[in-house]
């Protein structure tokens, strides 16, 4: 069993969800936004930091996956978003989290299978894949789904590490 805390960070709300991985299972146990409010960008990065503290203290996750920055609108939106996203791997590592990380793309597609997916499909896959009762907010979805991502990407690893060497005989596989 494996607890996986999943960020979306954003300089004006970070999503986070934390899910328990046991084998091909995956099990929910919380989620939510961290709505930053307006001011200056050092406090607002103090709040992601000290918020997933609180929520890795909380929940014990021994790994997480932070996603990647995607180009912004602006070179200063992605700045701040770059930072939101130091943050929030800060707090990841300071807690001796294991931290990965995937694209946007990687997300979409391990969870909604096309790389192009919009919000709607990527909140829809994750209450069917988590069996909830109702879609998760946007950005508590997009962290859930950053989680699952990871964690089918580890389940893969390891069931490669598994599979016994393959032996080259005569120039054929055996």
């Amino acid at each position: 069993m494996t607890i996986i805390l999943g960020v979306d960070p954003g300089s004006q709300k970070t999503g986070f969800g934390v899910i328990e991985v046991n084998g091909n299972h995956h099990r929910y146990i919380t989620s939510g936004v961290i709505r930053l409010p307006q001011g200056p960008l050092p406090a607002r990065l103090d709040i992601i930091f000290k918020s997933l503290s609180t929520i890795i203290t909380e929940y014990a996750p021994v790994e997480a996956v932070v996603e990647e920055v995607f180009m912004a609108k602006s070179a200063g939106s992605a700045l701040k978003l770059g930072q939101a996203r130091g943050a929030a791997v800060v707090a990841c590592v300071s807690h001796n989290l294991l931290v990965a990380e995937y694209t946007a793309r990687q997300i979409k597609k391990a969870v909604v299978g096309s790389g192009a997916a919009d919000k709607a499909q990527i909140q829809h896959m994750v209450k069917i894949l988590l069996k909830l009762p109702a879609a998760p907010q946007e950005d508590a979805a997009d962290a859930l789904a950053a989680a699952i991502c990871h964690a089918n990407a580890r389940q893969g690893l390891q069931n490669m590490a598994a599979e016994p060497a393959l032996r080259l005989r005569r120039g054929r596989l055996k």
